[in-house]
This record gives C-alpha cells, sequence and structure tokens, in this order.
C-alpha cells in the first residue's frame, strides 16, 4: 500500500527524529511510504484561534500534496483529527478528494493497530514508562477509553507497549487527564496551562516513571519545557521513538 507520511510543523522543526522513527516503522511493516516535499502547515493554529476560513490555502496544499494515495499517516493525533474534521476543498470537484482523504487519514497507533492489525512490534525499551494519553486523540480519534465513561477500559498505545522488550508500563493515578497544552491556550492562558502540566508531571514522578511517551509531540513538548525547568531526569519521548527502539 502507498502511504503518505504526513509530518506537522514542530516535529518537522523540533523533533525530526520523531519523522525518522515514523518512517522507519511504516517501512518496517512493510509499507511504500511517500513523503510529499511541498507540504507545510495543516492549518490547525489558525482553525484553533478562530480563523479557520484563512486556512483554505492550507487545505488546498494538502489536497495536492496526498490526493491519489491508499492512506496519509501521522505522527500526531491533533494534526490528524484536524484533517479529519476541517479539510475541505474551495470547490465541488476538490471537496470530493478532500472527503477521500478525510477518510484515509490515520494517526500512527491507530493506522497500525486498525488498519495493519498490528499488535505487537519487535522491539527493545527496558523502562520504567508512562503513557500520556493526548485529549485530541482519546477524545476525537478514539485511540483509548475516556475513564469518566461507564465502560470497558481500552488503550491502543497501551496495547503495542505492552509488547516491547523489557518495558514496564506504570498506571497512573490520573491517566488522561489533559496536560494543559491545548495549542494556542498555553499562550493565551499561560498559568492555567503550566499549572496543569505540573500536575501531569507530578503524576507521572510520584509513580515513578523514567520516560512519559504519547502520541503528539506537541503535548510532549509542553511536558518538556516543564520537566527541564524543574531539572528533573524524567524524559519525554514519543511512542514512534519507542517502537522504532530495535531498529
Amino acid at each position: 500500500m502507498k502511504v503518505g507520511l504526513f509530518i506537522p510543523c514542530y516535529i518537522d522543526q523540533f523533533y525530526p527524529q520523531v519523522g525518522v522513527a515514523t518512517l522507519q516503522i511504516l517501512e518496517k511493516l512493510g509499507c511504500e511510504v511517500h513523503f510529499p516535499l511541498k507540504q507545510t502547515c495543516c492549518g490547525q493554529p489558525m482553525a484553533n484561534s478562530g480563523f479557520e476560513h484563512l486556512t483554505q490555502g492550507c487545505n488546498n496544499l494538502f489536497i495536492e500534496n496526498f490526493e491519489g494515495l491508499d492512506y496519509i499517516v501521522s505522527p500526531s493525533g491533533s494534526c490528524t483529527l484536524h484533517i479529519k474534521e476541517h479539510l475541505h476543498g474551495e470547490n465541488a470537484k476538490a471537496e470530493g478528494t478532500a472527503k477521500q482523504i478525510r477518510g484515509r487519514v490515520y494517526e500512527l497507533v491507530e493506522f497500525i493497530t486498525d488498519v495493519l492489525k498490528v499488535d505487537n512490534i519487535e522491539a527493545s525499551f527496558p523502562h520504567k514508562v508512562g503513557i500520556h494519553q493526548s485529549c485530541h486523540g482519546q477524545r476525537g480519534l478514539k485511540i483509548s477509553q475516556m475513564s469518566e465513561l461507564n465502560a470497558p477500559h481500552f488503550s491502543k498505545p497501551e496495547q503495542l507497549l505492552k509488547g516491547i522488550k523489557g518495558l514496564e508500563l506504570i498506571t497512573l493515578d490520573r491517566r488522561d487527564e489533559c496536560c494543559g497544552f491545548g495549542g494556542t491556550f498555553c499562550v493565551t492562558e499561560e498559568a492555567i496551562s503550566v499549572k496543569m502540566g505540573k500536575d501531569r508531571v507530578h503524576d507521572h514522578t510520584k509513580n515513578g516513571v523514567e520516560y512519559i511517551t504519547g502520541g503528539d509531540t506537541s503535548c510532549l513538548m509542553h511536558l518538556e519545557g516543564i520537566l527541564k525547568r524543574q531539572n528533573s531526569p524524567l524524559k519525554v519521548i514519543h511512542i514512534a521513538e519507542i517502537l522504532n527502539s530495535s531498529i
């Protein structure tokens, strides 16, 4: 299958190793990966700030870059959800292509578990790990169950991490609490955002975690900033890097 690799801005600029790990995992699992070199921002920051009407240029470029592929995969639940819910064409023909793309875009973990039907990846990561389940992945993409619902627990990231050799998955007190990043929220409501982030860090720290992992580098970047200011030895790592740790 032909898979388009969709890499968000902050991964491209600050965490390129996450993009490389995603590419290597997909190729390891038998995918023919294409990386459109002209891809830019998906438009989510503008939409989050109330300016979705200004994102059509981003939409047009996304359609141009990713039309005709079997699937589009991204190591970001947040950006994936934006495309799934907000990608539109500027005319009837383009809207038909946009609709096809909206049905073919997947976050990395959900693509591995739901499309490739892989439940175990051969890798080794001998550390104590806590999962930070970002809001868009959990509540938008349904990658894991929300704890406030009276429903059976499931977690696709947890499912994959449990198969990693040497990895000890740590149970948190509040496993699906928001970290406070929230895109532009962390800029407009800095004090609240930082307090929420400190609470998430504290939960991982008190439970003896060595690494915080997740599927959104934006959330991990927020937590990493707090950890560095606290001079904490706790580290953050994207789940793609753990799944790719055997290569």
